[in-house]
């Protein structure tokens, strides 16, 4: 990730907008266990932190410009993006 992106991704009064995502009820049972044993306040702080861990994980993993050079060639060879998603999940997990 790049300096100005962490920089803005560290400003504690970002904007932020409410969303609702369905899940099942025994993953948000786990969420609420787990949470404070890790430190969090609640259970959807615990969530915002694993989607920004993923997250940041792809986007590193995107950010480099030979995979996506590589990428952009397999979709114009006719690659679907399930299938360079799962390459891309092999590579990143061995």
């Amino acid at each position: 990730m790049k300096i100005e992106q962490l920089k803005t991704r560290l400003q504690k009064d970002r904007p932020m907008t409410a969303i609702t995502i369905r899940m099942p009820v025994d993953v948000v049972d786990d969420l609420k266990r787990v949470a404070p044993i890790l430190g969090f306040s609640g259970y959807q702080a615990l969530l915002k932190t694993y989607v920004g861990q993923g997250l940041r994980h792809d986007l590193e993993r995107l950010d480099d410009d030979k995979v996506t050079a590589l990428v952009s060639s397999l979709k114009k060879h006719g690659v679907t993006d399930d299938v360079i998603n799962h390459a891309l999940n092999d590579v990143a997990h061995g």
